[in-house]
């Protein structure tokens, strides 16, 4: 399995000759020209986890690609036909496991509502958060993709998860809003959670891919 990692929070994974879409939003270059996907998963409504012009450019090409989210995606997205996942869920989609984790959005502010959000665990061996700090309860997990970056984030909450977390693997997504600097500094402390924990931290950039 390899997942190469795009702006923002979205992931393209690939196993087997087929891929899997994770969070194609407003900050993602939009992804023309992919084949072969077989799922899309949207881990919560905002819009720099989807758009309509991103599904609607990966369903061109590949109209009998599900799409998976919890239910506020589904209401946000209602043009589309989505999937609903919670909490405990497990999903079959050749060659990938889908395992859903939390329900929640991290909060923001206590005057912003709190949106559905789930995490994914991706073959059992990556995990993606969201926009939360959820722990995949009784897992081991191999690669964990880290939030760096967002109004709801402070980075000491990011060490904690990612140290009770302790993947062997780690690198950093959600960092559109960091400026250069912002990102060297959050990967610092990134790699430093991550190794503490036995593991190892790829500085990945937008492009770039890990074989897991």
């Amino acid at each position: 399995m390899k997942v190469t990692k795009q702006e923002h929070a979205c992931l393209l994974v690939e196993s087997a000759g087929k891929m899997l879409v994770v969070d194609p939003g407003s900050f993602t270059t939009l992804l023309v020209g992919l084949n072969d996907v077989v799922a899309i998963v949207i881990t919560h409504e905002h819009q720099d986890h989807w758009t309509s012009d991103q599904l609607e450019e990966i369903l061109h090409r590949n109209p009998d690609a599900r799409i998976f989210g919890p239910a506020g995606v589904a209401a946000a997205a209602s043009a589309f036909t989505v999937e609903v996942v919670q909490d405990g869920d497990t999903v079959s989609v050749n060659p990938f496991t889908l395992r859903f984790f939390g329900s929640e959005h991290a909060v923001i502010h206590s005057s912003i509502p709190v949106v559905d959000n789930v995490g994914v665990l991706i073959n059992d061996e990556l995990y993606y958060a969201g926009d939360s700090y959820t722990i995949p309860q009784g897992v081991e997990v191999g690669t964990l993709a880290v939030p760096a970056g967002a109004p709801w984030l402070k980075i000491g909450e990011v060490m904690d998860f990612v140290a009770a977390v302790a993947p062997r693997r780690s690198f950093a997504v959600h960092e559109m809003v960091l400026s250069t600097a912002g990102k060297s500094m959050s990967n610092a402390r990134i790699q430093v959670a991550t190794e503490a924990g036995g593991g190892t931290f790829f500085p990945l950039a937008p492009g770039e891919s890990l074989d897991l």
